[in-house]
């Protein structure tokens, strides 16, 4: 056990939900419920905590040994912000135990432990004796948190002025500078722009050098492979992998790729009627990959079989980035393209034009709306990065060159124009 940083044995949170019946809007629905609830038995009240709760984590065994990377990857909803907090002590287990040894830091959400009214300069103190540092701990290392932060002309500004990327680079300063034996990450690096993240990267593997052990939530695969040996993939709360980074990405992709989108309903008794078989992502040579460079076309080739036939379908794709942003949706609808009529098995072929998202990863989400607008069908058709050296999120969500023209102070003369070109 001495070799452990982190045992957990069992370990589960459950939540409960409000059935809409129980949702009060008035002091007469409230002592009605609380007369119902009194008089209940025992049975009925237990029976309607089981109907109406939900495991965001259950029955989790794992353990973790010092000085070792480990990513926790899985779809949203899966579980893996339930466990860091149940690791960091934010929230109790319902079931199991945690055994943590050592000093623990944890970034868990942008801007936790923050007051708003409070300057940069007291909330580094502030967040500093949160995490377990002594005022004197936390006065001598204050300079370096500052430099490596990059706000030091903000840092008598109150924090409500600040930005996201602000404010995650300054909690992330605050945590690392802690000295952590353990320290956990979740997704708070996708705020943060693309040369503060590699400077995070790169202080993580210092951290890992020193012998500290670090956990790291990101949706980003290239990050978990960059950083991490190790991936515990969560689903339905459950853990359903624990090993090498490689073979728990693959099959991760495999998962996720023409699984249900978290947010899709099936509408009607009848259940689906179209269903995706198979995706095929191209880069802009023909070749399948998820790595797609700047500029290039992709090609989704879309294999789908229907139950019936679905007159006048409209299908679409949506990109959306890592942290859920979305960025654009092609439409057959939209795009002009008449599609009569789709039935049995067939392909879709769809070729975009050059993609100009930022450097960035990104989920391709495939959805079939019917006549009515109706969603008949909604499959996570795969992941991809777009790859360029420069464009970072720092240029926003997609970059497209603009016309520029320079003209002299003192002649106002145009003495130049810069025609478009690669931003």
């Amino acid at each position: 056990m001495s070799d452990l940083a982190i045992s957990a044995r069992g370990l589960g949170k459950r939540y409960q939900r409000l059935a809409r019946s129980e949702q009060h809007d008035s002091l007469r629905d409230v002592i009605g419920a609380g007369a119902r609830n009194l008089f209940a038995s025992k049975a009925a009240r237990e029976a309607r905590e089981v109907r109406n709760s939900f495991w965001a984590l259950k029955d989790a065994d794992f353990d973790i040994a010092k000085g070792e990377n480990v990513g926790i990857i899985g779809l949203n909803g899966a579980g893996k912000s339930t466990l860091l907090k149940l690791l960091s002590r934010i929230v109790t287990p319902t079931t199991g135990t945690a055994r943590i040894t050592g000093r623990l830091g944890a970034l868990l959400e942008v801007g936790t432990g923050f007051h708003h009214e409070l300057t940069g300069r007291e909330n580094v103190f502030l967040y500093g004796s949160i995490l377990g540092m002594t005022r004197a701990e936390v006065a001598a290392k204050f300079d370096a948190i500052v430099d490596f932060a990059e706000i030091g002309e903000f840092i008598d500004t109150p924090v409500k002025r600040y930005s996201s990327g602000m404010y995650v680079r300054l909690a992330f300063a605050v945590a690392a500078h802690l000295d952590p034996d353990i320290l956990l990450l979740d997704e708070v690096l996708a705020v943060g722009d693309f040369a503060f993240q590699r400077k995070c990267m790169n202080f993580a593997r210092q951290l890992e050098r020193r012998g500290s052990t670090i956990l790291f939530v990101s949706h980003n695969m290239f990050s978990i492979k960059s950083m991490c040996q190790r991936v515990i993939y969560l689903k339905k709360g459950q853990i359903v992998f624990d090993g090498p980074t490689a073979e728990g990405l693959k099959r991760y992709e495999d998962d996720s790729r023409l699984a249900d989108a978290p947010w899709f309903k099936e509408a009607g008794e009848e259940g689906r009627s179209i269903t995706f078989t198979k995706v095929e992502l191209l880069n802009g040579r023909g070749v399948e990959s998820n790595v797609i460079d700047f500029g290039d076309r992709i090609t989704f080739r879309l294999h789908y079989k229907t139950d019936g036939r679905i007159e006048r379908p409209d299908f679409r794709i949506g990109l959306d980035r890592e942290d859920l942003i979305h960025t654009m949706t092609f439409s057959s609808h939209q795009d002009g393209v008449d599609i009569p009529s789709v039935e049995g098995e067939g392909v879709i072929e769809v070729r975009t034009p050059p993609i100009k998202l930022t450097s960035n990863f990104y989920v391709a989400n495939l959805v079939v709306r019917d006549q009515k607008g109706g969603m008949l069908a909604a499959q996570i058709g795969g992941h991809f990065h777009v790859r360029h050296p420069t464009l970072a999120s720092t240029f926003g969500v997609f970059n497209e060159p603009a016309d520029w023209r320079v003209q002299a102070e003192r002649t106002a003369e145009p003495v130049s124009e810069v025609s478009r070109g690669v931003g």
